[in-house]
C-alpha cells in the first residue's frame, strides 16, 4: 500500500513498545547498510582469485539483494527495501558520491595531462570518439526497438548513450593496473595518461547531456535557450572555480605544508564544507551536483600534505561505507527480468559487442599508427575499455533525468559489468611482461674479488619503507662505498603497499615521478628521493630511483625482478621494525607483513641480501665523507661459512674507506671443544616460525674450514694496519656476542645469516628464535630485549645450493656416525 514519506518518523520506541524498527527511517537503513556491507564484502572475498575490482561485487550485491534475485519475494522487498525507504537510502549513499567524486577530481592532475604526450591524447582522442559515434549509432537501433524510449528527446539520449559507451573508469583503472603490476610500464603510463584526458572529456559531454535532459520528461516546448543558459552558468561555475578558488586553495595548500606546521583542522572543514558548497551551487544552476565536487576537488593542489591528509580523512568512510550503498542501489534498481525475449537479449549482445568495439578497436588503431608493438597496443585498447565506477554514475544520473527507462538502464548496467570483469582476465592473458629470474644467475660480493669486475661498477638495491630509513641507509651505502675500487651504482626502491584503500593519486604520482623504467628525475619538496639525489652528487654515486606498488604478499616480486634486470650485486632491506629514537623500547613493529616480505626476499633473490637492523647508525655522527676524520666504528662478527665470508668482504670494501674503522672479530673455538662439539640434522617437528632454518645442502666440512681460512689470510694481509683483527675464545656465544653489542663500542655490526654454521653456532639450534630470518647471531643482536644498541646488518651470500632451508635439531658428535646420511 502507498506510505506518505512525511508521516515516516526516524526512530522507533522499541520492540517492547509494539513498534517494529523496520518501519521506522533510521533502523531500517541501519539494516539495509549492514545487510549491503556484509553481502558486497562476501563477494569480493569470492572475487578476489579472479582479481575483480571491489565495484563488481558491490553492483552484484545490489542485483542480488534487487528485485532480480531475492527482491522477487516481495515480502522481503516490502520489508528490506520498501519504496518509501528508496530516498533516504540515496541520499545517504549521494553524500558519499558527492566525497568520491571529490576525491576523484584530486586525482586528476591538469598539469600532468598538459604534459603528457601527444601518443596519450591521440589514443584518448580516438577512445572516446568512435566508441561516442558508435553509442549514437546503438541509441538508434536502442530507440526504436524498446518501448518508451521514443518518448525521451533524442538530442540527449543519443548524447547519454555516446557517453555511457565512451567513458574510462580512471580510479577503477589505476587499481587494474597497480595489481598487475603494470603501473610502471610504458602501457600503463600511456592508458593512465590517456584515461585522465578521457575522463575529462567524459565529465564534459556529461554536463552537455544533463543540461539537454533537463527535467527528463522530453517537453518539446521547452526553450532552447535554458539548456544554454545551463551550460554558459556551468562554464562561468568552472572558470570562477579555476581562476579564483584554486590559487586559494593552493594558498592553503601550502600553509599546511611541512614547512608551517601540522595541517589545521579548520583548514580541513573548511574545504569538506567546500565540497557541500560546490555540488549545492551546480545542483542550484541544472547541473548533477556531482560535477561542483568534482570541479572543486581539481582546484586542490596536488601531492603535498594537504591533499594526503584529506585522502586519509575521507577515503575510507566514504568508499567503505557510503559508495557501497550507491552502487548497491544501482544494483536494486537493476532488474534483470525486465530483458524479456530473444531480441532484449540480443540488444544486450549489441551493446556489449559495440562498447568493447568501438573502445578496443579504436585505442588500437591509434596505437598501431604511433608505432607500438601490437600486443601492447591491444592491451591498452582492453584496459581502456574498463568502466566501472564512473559509468555507473551516468547510467544513474540518466536514469533519474528520465532518459533511461528500466529495460535500457538494466541492458547498460550488465555491459559495464562485463565490461569491467573481463579486463584482468583478458590484459593476464594477451599482456605479461617478463618477469621471471634467471636460475644460472650468480651474483655476490666475492665475485667482484674474484673476477675483473673492478672496471664495472658495483650495483645495490637499497629498499626503504619510508622517510625514516633515509638517513641510516645513507650512512651504510656511504661506509661500504668504495673510493679506490668499482664505482657504485645504486637503485633505491621505494616499498609502499598496494591496500584496498591505496588511493590512485599516490600510486599514478609516484609511479610518474619514479616507476621502471628507472628516471634519474627528482620533484621539490620530495624528501626520499631529494636526499639521496643530493647524496649521489657528493660522491662517485649513481642513484636511479623507482617505486614498488604491490600488496605485501607479492612484493618480493618485484624486488627481485628489479634485482634480476638491473644485474645488482646486493639487495638491502629494511627490517620490519623500525627504531624511532633513544632506547629498545622505541622499535615500531611495522607488521608480520614487511616481515614475511623480508623472509621472501631471501629466500627467492637472484643476488646476495643484506638486512638492516637500524638503530640510529649515522645519527650520532656525520655521515662519512671520503675526507672526514673516523666517523663510523663497525665491527665485523666470523665465525665461518658462505654467509660470513660475504660479511668479510663487504668488510673489506668498508675498511678502505677512510673514515670507517673496522675491526674484525673471529670466534674460534676452544681446544677440545670441536670433537665434542655438535652437529645438526632436519627436524620435521620444528616449527619454520619459531626455529632457525638451516640449509640442507651436503657440503665438506675441511674445504669450508680451508675456504675460511684462506678469506681471512687474505684480510689479514691487505687490511694489516688499517683494520683490527681479533680473534676472541668463546665459553658462552649468546654473552660474547650481547657483550659487544650492548657495549657501544660499535655503531654498526655485520653478521652472516650462518645457513651453513659451524660447530660453536650450531649450538644454537634449539633455542628460542624470535626472528628466523636473521639467523642465530642476528637474531640475538636484533632482539629487543638484550639492550643491544648498535645497528645490526645480516648478510646471506647468494648461493643456489643453499636455497632449501630447513629447521634443524642438535645431535651429538658421537651420534655423527650412525646420521651421517641426514647430516646438513
Amino acid at each position: 500500500m502507498p506510505v506518505n514519506i512525511t508521516s515516516i518518523k526516524t526512530s522507533s520506541n522499541g520492540v517492547w513498545q509494539g513498534d517494529n524498527p523496520l518501519n521506522f527511517a533510521f533502523p531500517l537503513l541501519i539494516v539495509q547498510t549492514t545487510l549491503i556491507l556484509v553481502v558486497s564484502r562476501f563477494l569480493a572475498f569470492l572475487l578476489k582469485p579472479l582479481r575483480q575490482p571491489k565495484v563488481i561485487a558491490e553492483i552484484v550485491g545490489g542485483i542480488l539483494l534487487g528485485p532480480s534475485a531475492l527482491g522477487r519475494n516481495q515480502n522481503y522487498l516490502h520489508a528490506i527495501f520498501p519504496q518509501w525507504s528508496t530516498p533516504i537510502l540515496e541520499s545517504v549513499a549521494s553524500i558519499g558520491l558527492l566525497f568520491f567524486l571529490f576525491l576523484v577530481g584530486l586525482e586528476l592532475d591538469l598539469s600532468s595531462i598538459r604534459r603528457s604526450s601527444k601518443h596519450a591524447f591521440g589514443i584518448a582522442l580516438a577512445g572516446i570518439s568512435l566508441p561516442f559515434i558508435c553509442g549514437i549509432g546503438v541509441a538508434m537501433v536502442l530507440r526504436n526497438t524498446i518501448d518508451g524510449l521514443d518518448q525521451v528527446g533524442f538530442g540527449q539520449f543519443l548524447v547519454f548513450m555516446g557517453v555511457a559507451l565512451s567513458i574510462t573508469a580512471f580510479p577503477v583503472l589505476a587499481r587494474i593496473l597497480a595489481e598487475l603490476k603494470l603501473l610502471t610500464t610504458h602501457v600503463g603510463e600511456t592508458a593512465m595518461a590517456a584515461a585522465a584526458f578521457n575522463d575529462v572529456a567524459a565529465w564534459i559531454l556529461l554536463a552537455l547531456a544533463v543540461a539537454l535532459a533537463g527535467n527528463g520528461d522530453g517537453d518539446e516546448h521547452k526553450s532552447p535557450l535554458i539548456s544554454l543558459w545551463v551550460l554558459l552558468s556551468g562554464v562561468a561555475f568552472v572558470a570562477f572555480m579555476l581562476i579564483v578558488i584554486r590559487p586559494a586553495m593552493k594558498w592553503v595548500g601550502h600553509r599546511c605544508s611541512p614547512e608551517h606546521d601540522v595541517v589545521d583542522e579548520a583548514y580541513i572543514c573548511l574545504t569538506l564544507a567546500g565540497v557541500m558548497v560546490s555540488g549545492f551551487m551546480t545542483d542550484l544552476i541544472g547541473i548533477h551536483s556531482i560535477f561542483g565536487a568534482f570541479v572543486f576537488g581539481l582546484t586542490i593542489p596536488k601531492g603535498g600534505e594537504f591533499a594526503e591528509r584529506l585522502i586519509e580523512r575521507i577515503e575510507d568512510f566514504v568508499q567503505g561505507l557510503l559508495l557501497p550503498l550507491y552502487f548497491a542501489s544501482s544494483g536494486l534498481k537493476t532488474d534483470v527480468a525486465k530483458i524479456r525475449g530473444l531480441e532484449a537479449w540480443g540488444l544486450l549482445g549489441l551493446v556489449i559487442s559495440t562498447a568493447c568495439a568501438g573502445k578496443i578497436l579504436g585505442t588500437f588503431a591509434v596505437a598501431m599508427m604511433f608505432v607500438m608493438p601490437v600486443r601492447e597496443a591491444l592491451t591498452l585498447g582492453v584496459l581502456m575499455n574498463t568502466k566501472g565506477l564512473v559509468e555507473l554514475i551516468v547510467l544513474n544520473i540518466g536514469k533519474e533525468k528520465k532518459v533511461l527507462n528500466d529495460e535500457c538502464f538494466a541492458i547498460l548496467v550488465l555491459m559495464a559489468l562485463f565490461t569491467t570483469f573481463i579486463t584482468t582476465p583478458t590484459v593476464m592473458a594477451i599482456y605479461k611482461p617478463a618477469r621471471g629470474t634467471s636460475s644460472s644467475t650468480h651474483r655476490k660480493l666475492r665475485d667482484l674479488a674474484t673476477t675483473e669486475s673492478s672496471k664495472g661498477k658495483l650495483r645495490i638495491l637499497v629498499c626503504l619503507h619510508g622517510p625514516g630509513n633515509v638517513p641510516s641507509l645513507i650512512s651504510l651505502i656511504e661506509s661500504a662505498r668504495s673510493t679506490k675500487k668499482s664505482p657504485l651504482k645504486l637503485y633505491v626502491m621505494h616499498l609502499v603497499e598496494l591496500t584496498e584503500r591505496s588511493s590512485s593519486i599516490i600510486m599514478v604520482q609516484r609511479a610518474r615521478k619514479n616507476g621502471l623504467p628507472f628516471i634519474n628525475r627528482f620533484r621539490h619538496g620530495d624528501t626520499v628521493y631529494g636526499a639521496f639525489q643530493a647524496y649521489g652528487q657528493l660522491g662517485r654515486v649513481s642513484v636511479r630511483p623507482t617505486t614498488a606498488i604491490s600488496p605485501l604478499s607479492n612484493m618480493h616480486e618485484d624486488i627481485c625482478h628489479v634485482a634480476e634486470i638491473k644485474r645488482v650485486t646486493m639487495v638491502i632491506l629494511p627490517f620490519h621494525k623500525q627504531w624511532k629514537g633513544e632506547g629498545d623500547e622505541s622499535m615500531e613493529n611495522l607488521g608480520h607483513g614487511w616481515r614475511g616480505v623480508n623472509q621472501r626476499v631471501l629466500k627467492n633473490a637472484p643476488c646476495s641480501v643484506a638486512v638492516f637492523v637500524d638503530r640510529g647508525f649515522g645519527s650520532g655522527a656525520q655521515t662519512p665523507g671520503p675526507t672526514a676524520t673516523v666517523a663510523q666504528r663497525v665491527c665485523l662478527m666470523f665465525f665461518g661459512g658462505p654467509d660470513d665470508r660475504e660479511a668479510l668482504e663487504l668488510g673489506g670494501r668498508m675498511a678502505e674507506h677512510p673514515a670507517v674503522e673496522v675491526t674484525v672479530i673471529r670466534f674460534v673455538e676452544r681446544d677440545g671443544f670441536e670433537s665434542n662439539g655438535v652437529l645438526l640434522r632436519p627436524s620435521s617437528t620444528k616449527s619454520g616460525e619459531k626455529s632457525y632454518s638451516f640449509s640442507t645442502a651436503k657440503m665438506n666440512l675441511e674445504t669450508e674450514k680451508e675456504l675460511d681460512e684462506t678469506v681471512v689470510t687474505e684480510f689479514r694481509s691487505k687490511w694489516d694496519g688499517v683494520a683490527q683483527y681479533v680473534e676472541k675464545v668463546a665459553s658462552n656465544i649468546v654473552d660474547e656476542v650481547l657483550g659487544i653489542g650492548q657495549s657501544g663500542d660499535y655503531d654498526l655490526i655485520v653478521v652472516g645469516r650462518c645457513r651453513f654454521p659451524s660447530t660453536m653456532v650450531a649450538e644454537l639450534a634449539d633455542r628460542q628464535a624470535e626472528h628466523t630470518e636473521l639467523g642465530p647471531i642476528g637474531d640475538v643482536l636484533a632482539s629487543s630485549h638484550h639492550g643491544v644498541v648498535s645497528s645490526v646488518l645480516v648478510i646471506q651470500q647468494h648461493d643456489s645450493a643453499h636455497d632449501e632451508e630447513l629447521p634443524a635439531s642438535k645431535i651429538s658428535h658421537t651420534d655423527h656416525e650412525e646420521m651421517a646420511n641426514d647430516v646438513v
